[in-house]
């Protein structure tokens, strides 16, 4: 979609082959790169910097989710959902602010509705993305000043590998698509308007039994 809009990608993921093959499906720029480490952070920009020279949207995406009650949850699997979840956009938006300020740029944070909705068996991931949200207001107070405008969106469950393990039917589920749209309708806003937290609710259609 952005680049629809005519933006320059750049793309960062973990996995090198993944990465390269959605850059080239975008005729985007890759970096293959681990949001836990906090170098590789720092190179994602560095990269986008040196490739296109400036910034005017940051999305974070990365999100891992490990289930079980807290008690049963191992500590590097604490750390990775913490890390990657919350620490790591945490750092890339760090880094990227200064081409951010110089644009007037726009971040968009990818959180979930378990960061509102709590769940048992998500108690860590839950609280990673509940602490974006918080997140993302405290940069909309801290950056308003330089006219950057940030979103926090909380969808439910979105028809990605990462919910393949969910008790939903994939056409029931929300589309990566509708994200998407969302980005592109917060592009259209004017420069004195924002949208602080969008809540991307499923819609349970199934047909109810007549009484």
């Amino acid at each position: 979609m952005l680049r629809d809009e005519g933006f320059a990608l750049t793309l960062a993921a973990r996995t090198r082959a993944k990465v390269d093959a959605a850059a080239d499906a975008l005729g985007a720029h890759a970096v293959a790169a681990n949001v836990a480490n906090e170098e590789d952070c720092r190179r994602i920009v560095d990269e986008h910097r040196e490739r296109h020279g400036r910034l005017d949207v940051l999305v974070n995406a990365a999100g891992v989710g490990v289930g079980g009650l807290v008690d049963e949850l191992d500590t590097k699997h604490i750390d990775l959902q913490l890390d990657v979840n919350l620490r790591g956009t945490i750092l890339v938006t760090a880094a990227g602010l200064p081409l951010l300020r110089e644009a007037r740029g726009l971040i968009v944070n990818i959180a979930s509705i378990a960061g509102t909705s709590p769940s048992a068996r998500l108690p860590v991931y839950g609280a990673a993305k509940a602490g974006l949200i918080n997140f993302t207001s405290s940069l909309n107070r801290g950056e308003e000043e330089h006219g950057v405008r940030a979103t926090v969106l909380s969808p439910g469950f979105v028809d990605t590998p990462m919910t393949e393990w969910a008790p939903v039917p994939k056409e029931r589920m929300i589309r990566p698509e509708d994200c998407a749209e969302v980005v592109r309708a917060l592009l259209r806003l004017s420069s004195y308007a924002r949208l602080p937290h969008v809540v991307i609710e499923r819609v349970d259609s199934t047909p109810r039994a007549q009484a």
